[in-house]
């Protein structure tokens, strides 16, 4: 499968989200596969597609501290994006027909990658059931396959499928500012702290270092020859359509 990797500027809630489902859309039209690394333009709680979030959350709070809110695509569960550095891979279902497979092989490219910055990194080991969609924070508890470093988790993904294509992203922390996040719920409750890069490697790495590493364990591990996108007219249109829809808040806050 041939492979295209991305690393945009740090954008909008709404944008970022578009790019994902511009670029899922043209998996499924290309047949390729594309590696994202992103970053955000302001603090964002990003709550999961089937996610209960209405009367969950303080509107009026996350207003007041600056804090934007975007529903994603994808399953899982809530997610402040501040402090930490996020991925995508859309991709042809060929690559893996099942989500299991494709969500254990992109989590081995992730590992590959984090491995390189010298982070001693691990895939979490089955505890059970995968949690059911709610108001708890996503970095709440690892679940199979997601990446951890001992016990806390490190990096908390979720995928999507549609129209022959898959999206997965998820959230590398940097720094450890998921508690603000249970704060912000409208009966807060405490989380246990998760692992950061911060903490792991003793100093705060660059977007651009991370994501060069991810890049470099893509190419070792699923195409020696992936090279840069360069975003055409066609992708930049969909982007531009697609971000209407992650503006408007009968999206966001329809549970």
């Amino acid at each position: 499968m041939r492979w295209r990797l991305l690393n945009t500027p740090p954008l909008g809630a709404a944008e970022n989200m578009a790019w994902d489902e511009a670029l899922l859309a043209r998996a499924s039209a290309t047949g390729e596969a594309v590696f994202r690394v992103y970053a955000w333009s302001s603090p964002t709680l990003s709550l999961g597609r089937n996610q209960p979030a209405r009367h969950e959350y303080d509107e009026a709070l996350l207003q007041r501290r600056g804090i934007d809110v975007v529903r994603r695509l994808t399953g899982g569960r809530a997610v402040l994006h501040d402090h930490e550095v996020t991925y995508s891979v859309t991709a042809p279902v060929s690559f893996d027909t099942t989500l299991r497979g494709a969500y254990q092989r992109i989590n081995e490219v992730l590992l590959a990658g984090l491995r390189r910055l010298g982070v001693d990194a691990a895939l979490a080991v089955p505890t059970g059931r995968a949690p059911v969609p709610s108001g708890a924070p996503c970095f709440e508890e690892p679940t199979e396959g997601e990446l951890v470093l001992g016990a806390r988790k490190l990096a908390g993904s979720a995928q999507y499928r549609e129209g022959g294509a898959l999206l997965q992203h998820g959230s590398i922390l940097v720094e450890d500012d998921q508690a603000l996040l249970a704060s912000l719920l409208r009966v807060p409750s405490p989380l246990a702290p998760p692992a950061t890069l911060h903490a792991a490697l003793g100093r705060v790495p660059a977007l651009a270092e991370v994501a060069e590493m991810l890049f470099e364990a893509l190419r070792q591990r699923e195409d020696a020859a992936a090279a840069e996108l360069v975003p055409d007219s066609m992708i930049l249109g969909a982007v531009t359509a697609a971000t209407e829809r992650y503006r408007d808040p009968a999206w966001t806050w329809r549970r």
